[in-house]
């Protein structure tokens, strides 16, 4: 049992991932008793190419990641859930580690964060300056209002109580998941944790969060925060 104790199912996000979906399934399965694909409405096979590769398979109602989140806490049945970003970006051998502080009694939400383990996505230009700029300005926000001490709210490759998630009753559908998450977690004074991870490039397909989006993690922080 890769987390002692409890029963985990790994939750795959994926909309037009079919060019690695069957190898991020196949990277998983030793780390979980379950793997979910929630499929965001994908027209290039993702779903098929999941099934084939030995995953169970839901569709989200097409609104974004948030909407596949929200899906997957739904449809788990596990009593945690992991959830990994289907691009390559994350690597498998780090569920262990992410899964250690829940199995140890110490974090109900766990998230793997990029700023402790590198990223290779940080790279000097605009864009990305832009967006690790944004990225710090939101955790320093969090951090100063619920007086945390986290260094990465956004990344996508987290683990955390199924019930405890569900409670939190989230309802972004896009990217901004992710910080509502742990900010309501922190609201509801659940304990949250972060290990070291190391991000890599996109493997494959194309990215699905803009630029341009960004004023969508500042609604949030506005939101949440009030």
């Amino acid at each position: 049992m890769i987390a002692p104790g409890y029963k985990v199912t790994l939750v795959l996000p994926a909309r037009n991932e079919a060019g690695g979906i069957a190898k991020i399934v196949e990277q998983v399965r030793p780390f979980a008793d379950e793997v979910l694909v929630v499929d965001g409405r994908s027209t290039d096979g993702t779903a098929d190419a999941a099934r084939a590769a030995g995953a169970r398979v839901v569709v989200d109602g097409g609104k974004g990641k948030g909407d596949g989140i929200r899906t997957g806490l739904r449809e788990a049945a596990s009593e945690v859930v992991v959830f990994f970003d289907c691009d390559g970006s994350h690597h498998a051998l780090d569920i262990p580690n992410l899964l250690a502080p829940i199995s140890l009694g110490a974090a109900d939400l766990v998230v793997a964060s990029r700023a402790l383990g590198g990223s290779d996505e940080y790279r000097m230009n605009f864009e990305h300056l832009l967006r690790q700029w944004g990225s710090d300005f939101a955790t320093w926000l969090v951090n100063a209002r619920w007086r945390a001490q986290l260094t990465d709210i956004q990344n996508g490759f987290r683990a955390g109580f199924r019930e405890k998630l569900l409670g939190l009753r989230l309802n972004a559908n896009h990217f901004d998941v992710e910080e509502e998450m742990v900010m309501k977690a922190l609201k509801k004074g659940l304990r949250v944790a972060e290990v070291p991870s190391h991000e890599y490039e996109r493997q494959w397909g194309a990215s699905k969060l803009a630029t341009s989006e960004g004023w969508r993690f500042l609604v949030r922080l506005a939101r949440e925060m009030v």
